[in-house]
């Protein structure tokens, strides 16, 4: 069976690491696996750094489409993804998330009918206006297999009518934080970089439109972040847009109290988390990173699709808002939850998603001797 794999930001080249070990571990013979790179994540600390630390194969094919408005990237893709199944032939399509490049996969693939797998299917924050809703939605729809994290992703589903194909394999980013938690302590030096003491500060990421378009909330999440100092350091690795956009509002002032850095390898990101004493962030990767490591989190949004870790008391969310944002932190400071909750599976999340791949190719062999939790 031949599977194109379809990525092109920072969290689903995370989520792909997960997938690809295993195919190429237990699966070299059954899966040939290639991989597109859409280029939407193509400066080197977002994109070659993770490909390099995280050990996946090389793209095959690298479209380098990146910029633009939301119609003019997806529709760049979605041309050249068709392409790419063109001339590839594949058997499956796999998508991951919630991004231009999913949908565009997503897209290019039904029309051609070639069957997708979608990981992360179900996700909902409920919130139209959010492009990657937007992107989850239609991905869904268009899926033959729809890979879900949690009972939650699945819920969401059947209240939509979706049924077929649904399966609840656990969450691929939980696979990869226990495999890196502790090489990446072995391997990286990030805290002695910055002089950084460990559990000693806060780790802060802002990137989503929703809080980087509007001016005032960008204001008012920097001005919150330079509060926060007053109680501990703060370290902001900047995402390139999100500094295009302070410096085209005027703000750069706000960032003098902050510990700014540009975007860093996976490794050197996963030892930040793991002893950050708390984290301030609206990335749906970092929230769940924070609750696998056990380190406070401050989601810097209205909702989350990740509904667990609220449940759980290790995330608050937060709107824009300087003295909420300070507060916050300072409330998850100064207790700890004690729910111990495991919603997101065994870590064996990649097992499931591969053998669903080889059943769906007619073949009766067992990948690593674990079968996937079916709905």
């Amino acid at each position: 069976m031949k599977l194109v794999t379809v990525v092109g930001a920072r969290p689903q080249f995370i989520k792909a690491a997960a997938v690809s070990r295993v195919i190429r571990a237990a699966c070299a013979g059954t899966i040939e696996e290639v991989l597109v790179h859409t280029g939407q994540h193509y400066d080197d600390n977002m994109s070659k750094v993770f490909f390099d630390e995280l050990d996946i194969p090389s793209p095959k094919h690298n479209l380098q489409i990146s910029g633009g408005q939301h119609g003019a990237m997806t529709g760049r893709m979605l041309e050249a993804v068709e392409n790419v199944l063109l001339e590839e032939k594949p058997d499956w399509m796999m998508i991951y998330g919630d991004t231009n490049s999913t949908l565009a996969g997503a897209l290019a693939a039904a029309k051609l009918h070639i069957p997708v797998a979608h990981v992360e299917a179900g996700l909902r924050s409920f919130n139209m206006r959010m492009p990657e809703e937007i992107n989850r939605i239609l991905s869904d729809r268009v899926s033959s297999l729809l890979l879900c994290p949690t009972e939650a992703a699945i819920n969401n589903l059947r209240a939509e009518g979706v049924a077929a194909g649904v399966h609840n394999v656990g969450d691929v980013m939980y696979d990869v934080a226990l495999f890196y938690r502790d090489r990446a302590r072995e391997q990286s030096s990030i805290l002695e970089t910055l002089g950084l003491t460990a559990h000693g500060f806060a780790l802060a990421t802002c990137h989503r439109a929703e809080n980087t378009d509007d001016p005032g909330k960008l204001g008012e999440i920097l001005a919150g972040l330079a509060g926060v100092t007053e109680q501990l350091p703060v370290v902001l690795p900047l995402h390139p847009r999100t500094r295009k956009l302070i410096g085209e509002y005027g703000y750069a002032a706000h960032l003098d109290k902050l510990i700014v850095i540009d975007p860093l390898p996976f490794l050197d990101m996963i030892v930040l988390e793991q002893t950050a004493s708390v984290i301030l962030t609206d990335s749906g990767g970092v929230q769940k990173e924070a609750f696998f490591y056990g380190v406070p989190c401050i989601t810097m949004r209205n909702e989350t699709e990740w509904i667990e870790t609220v449940a759980s008391g290790w995330n608050r969310l937060v709107v824009g808002n300087r003295l909420a944002i300070v507060s916050a932190v300072i409330s998850a400071l100064s207790s700890r939850p004690v729910t111990e909750l495991r919603p997101y599976g065994s870590g064996k999340a990649a097992e499931a998603i591969v053998q669903l791949l080889v059943d769906a190719s007619g073949s009766s062999q067992r990948v690593l001797g674990q079968p996937p939790n079916q709905q």
